[in-house]
């Protein structure tokens, strides 16, 4: 800072140079991770059934209404809305990987 500070750089001009290229990677993780964990928590809280309730669609509340009644007879109803849940937190955590070695400023250029 006191570099930066003697090179005449205003405020933000270190913000945009030096601090938030540093700080968006941890933020890009965070967000991916958070967004994974609040997949699985509605999921989770609506397969409970403390969670959304009928009329609004979830994989949770079709887990727990029609997945249960159906498991002998057709598999896929439960299967399908589980295997939906595993690639969509899949998907954003690969996907938060993905960005941050795409926006990580201390990363090899191979």
């Amino acid at each position: 800072m006191e570099a930066a500070e003697a090179l005449r750089l205003g405020r933000l001009g270190i913000l945009f140079r030096h601090i938030l290229p540093n700080v968006i990677s941890p933020i890009v993780i965070q967000t991916a991770v958070c967004l994974s964990y609040g997949i699985l928590i509605e999921s989770a809280l609506s397969y409970l059934g403390v969670g959304v309730q009928p009329p609004t669609p979830s994989w949770g509340t079709i887990l727990l209404n029609e997945g249960k009644e159906f498991l002998t007879l057709a598999p896929w109803v439960s299967l399908y809305p589980g295997a939906f849940i595993m690639l969509a937190v899949l998907a954003l955590n690969v996907l938060g990987d993905g960005l941050r070695d795409a926006l990580d400023p201390r990363a090899e250029m191979r």
